[in-house]
């Protein structure tokens, strides 16, 4: 029996997508029980019932292909990490050949912290009665005046939160063969906060000292990231941090369509960034390098190199990439097609 793993597909377009991802897993030799979940009738204003969080439960791994309801995704993707307790938010952002991009030699990975920091969503508008209660009892907390019309919000970092996701992006380093890790923060500023993290980072750094530390603050990083993104390797920041620099990151080495991995201590949930009907989502380039994720996360860490080797093969070639890879003069070809180009390079 193979890894149970959850599939969750939705329409025409996703299945047929997904189904390149199966072509593409199978060809490394590694044995997948896919489970499949099609949610074409089940999700009802953006979310979805609770059995499909049961069946991810039950197996512990899933993954999502493209959905047709862009307006949704981010209600979805909220609904999944909050039923699944899913702290982490992995980002790789990698260069290829055949992808166009103003670097080079790009290789680094993004982990995030999904659960506290602004992102947390503990805020008040501004009117209400709970924003002038809020106003009332910081600023005689603090000594700091506020202003009547502001709206407030609150940054939750807990040495809990800051822990577990620091000593993870650590042990990726570890079990991934990476060198280095640099924590993200605005400690100089918020002292408290960003201050707790840095603080707990360094603590945690000499518990793996064959992984080199160091620490910027996002204002340096994302200055950095635009000079030498090559230098870089894994960064393991706050909630906000993480989301401005994964898109950046993406941006840098190509486009959004990234794959990416929510994943907690019992649970872990793989997909892409880009949903709806587009020429995008039928390139499953992505959703075959988030199975790359999956494989390593089972600790199948040949297997996914493979398979990242292979795609970027394919890719490189040119010659059987779908529309939104494609150069002018070369055929375009079907997510099936490319799928299959793809198992040819793994077997090659």
């Amino acid at each position: 029996m193979g890894y149970p793993v959850v599939l969750i597909r939705e329409g025409e377009l996703g299945a047929r997508v997904t189904n390149a991802l199966q072509m593409a897993i199978s060809a490394t030799g590694v044995d997948i029980d896919w489970q499949i979940v099609d949610t074409e009738s089940e999700g009802q204003q953006g979310r979805w019932p609770s059995h499909i969080f049961d069946v991810i439960r039950r197996a512990k791994t899933a993954v999502i292909g493209p959905l047709m309801r862009p307006d949704s995704y981010r209600q979805m993707e909220a609904d999944i990490r909050e039923n699944l307790d899913l702290y982490v938010n992995l980002r790789p952002a990698k260069t290829m050949v055949g992808i166009p991009s103003s670097y080079q030699n790009v290789d680094l990975m993004i982990v995030r912290e999904m659960t506290e920091g602004i992102y947390a969503g503990i805020e008040f508008e501004r009117t209400s009665v709970e924003a002038a209660d809020a106003r009332s009892f910081l600023s005689k907390l603090s000594g700091k005046r506020i202003r009547e019309d502001a709206a407030v919000g609150i940054k939750p970092i807990s040495v809990k939160g800051c822990g577990q996701i620091i000593e993870f992006a650590f042990n990726y380093a570890r079990k991934n063969g990476r060198h280095k890790v640099i924590a993200v923060h605005q400690a100089h500023v918020m002292a408290h906060t960003d201050g707790l993290f840095l603080e707990i980072a360094r603590d945690i750094a000499q518990e793996f000292p064959e992984i080199e530390f160091e620490d910027r603050a996002i204002e340096v990083i994302c200055r950095e990231l635009m000079q030498r993104p090559d230098t870089f390797d894994v960064l393991v920041m706050p909630n906000l941090y993480g989301d401005l620099l994964a898109h950046l990151c993406a941006g840098m080495v190509g486009g959004l369509n990234v794959p990416n991995a929510h994943i907690g201590d019992k649970y872990a949930v793989f997909g892409t960034q880009s949903t709806g009907f587009s020429e995008v989502c039928n390139n499953p380039t992505s959703l075959i390098l988030a199975g790359a994720l999956m494989l390593q996360h089972l600790g199948e860490q040949d297997a996914a190199r493979r398979l990242q080797a292979a795609v970027e093969t394919v890719v490189g070639d040119q010659g059987d990439t779908a529309a939104d890879l494609t150069p002018v003069g070369f055929e375009v070809v079907d997510s099936q097609a490319m799928a299959q180009a793809i198992t040819q390079a793994i077997a090659a």
